[in-house]
């Protein structure tokens, strides 16, 4: 740790305590460990596809959001060579509604390459790892950790949540990232490489959690530098997030009888390949009459009728708002080039991503949550 790094921490309590905090650690998560679906149990070695599928899946997203999808990609593509041999579309029609599509894409690239390259096996190293696509520096070091058992430990925002106040890091992040690291690391254990890290989340999830951290429960509440202070909800320190600029357009909802338009998405970029509804660009300021220029063009199509208000959605970098327009085709009308009927019915199997859900439950007056 650099003087100028170690100057952003408070002193570490005495060293006693600091060799203890691993043993600590792992005592508190051997009586309250979660049941997770992708998670060994008790002296059960790990599957390194599900633990790779889980924290894929996890990735800014929540446990409680990914359980339902994780059971339905293991029941379906019980192993990696089975999702590698997979088709790309299905892969995103069973993501959709799972948010950051990037992830999925990458998640069949990488069942590929593990199948086509490695056997079905996936490397046992950090470095082997993160040579995959989709395999950033944290999923390389939970994996490694929790199905290979490598003394790495990875960390997540739980992790960071723990050691921030821990410590007492007063550093904001992202640059408090390589300090909270290195601290992250003094709470390995010499064996159980992955229960420390698993532990140090499971702490995180449901212990020391963002808002009303439960300290009496903490296996660290007598060591905890924040805790001493009264300090705790104020860490980790955070730079202000710098809000998006809000940008705007028009989604146009064709029904050819029981059928509706949808096209495809650019396999790169946003939403990538993912299915979409007909519509403008998304850009900041635009007015409703140059988004309207964007309507597709068929024959024998109705008037378009507007709907009533807007469709909102947030994503990572901006928020978004779209008018939604409405049409009905003649039968037998056929598709413009590049788009397809698709029945309603089967809407649910399509690859849509939230943001189509909305709009097709708006244009067709479904209830909320409904695009089918």
């Amino acid at each position: 740790m650099s003087p100028k790094s170690a100057l952003k921490a408070k002193p570490e309590p005495a060293p006693s305590k600091a060799t203890s905090r691993p043993a600590l650690l792992l005592a508190w998560y051997d009586r309250h460990r979660r049941r997770l679906p992708w998670r060994a149990g008790p002296g059960q070695a790990s599957d390194p596809y599900r633990v790779w599928l889980s924290e894929i899946m996890l990735q800014q997203t929540t446990v409680k959001a990914v359980g339902p999808y994780f059971e339905k990609f293991v029941a379906r593509w019980p192993d990696v060579t089975a999702l590698g041999r997979a088709s790309q579309d299905d892969v995103l029609r069973m993501w959709a509604g799972l948010g950051y599509y990037s992830r999925a894409r990458n998640l069949y690239a990488c069942a590929v390459a593990v199948t086509g390259e490695h056997g079905g096996v996936f490397p046992d190293t950090e470095e082997g790892l993160r040579a995959l696509p989709g395999i950033g520096p944290y999923t390389a070091a939970a994996i490694a950790a929790i199905a290979f058992d490598r003394r790495t430990m990875p960390v997540d925002g739980n992790i960071e949540r723990v050691v921030s106040r821990l410590f007492a890091v007063e550093e904001e992040l992202p640059q408090a990232k390589p300090l909270i690291q290195q601290l992250a690391a003094t709470l390995l254990a010499d064996s159980r490489a992955g229960d420390s890290a698993q532990a140090s989340m499971d702490l995180g999830a449901s212990i020391c959690t963002p808002k009303k951290p439960a300290c009496s429960l903490c296996p660290f509440n007598e060591d905890c530098i924040a805790r001493a202070q009264g300090t705790q909800e104020t860490f980790p320190r955070k730079a202000p997030k710098k809000s998006g600029t809000l940008r705007r357009g028009a989604a146009f909802v064709v029904t050819r009888g029981d059928e509706l338009l949808v096209r495809s998405r650019p396999e790169k970029g946003l939403l990538g390949g993912m299915t979409e509804v007909p519509g403008s660009d998304w850009v900041a300021g635009q007015d409703d009459a140059t988004a309207k220029r964007r309507a597709p063009e068929l024959k024998g199509l109705s008037r378009w009728q507007r709907k009533v208000g807007v469709v909102t959605h947030v994503f990572t970098h901006f928020p978004l708002e779209l008018v939604v327009y409405t049409a009905k085709a003649e039968a037998r009308t056929r598709a413009p080039e590049g788009m397809r009927w698709v029945p309603t019915a089967t809407l649910a199997g399509e690859a849509l991503p939230n943001v189509m859900r909305k709009v097709i439950a708006h244009a067709l007056d479904l209830p909320p949550g409904r695009s089918s």
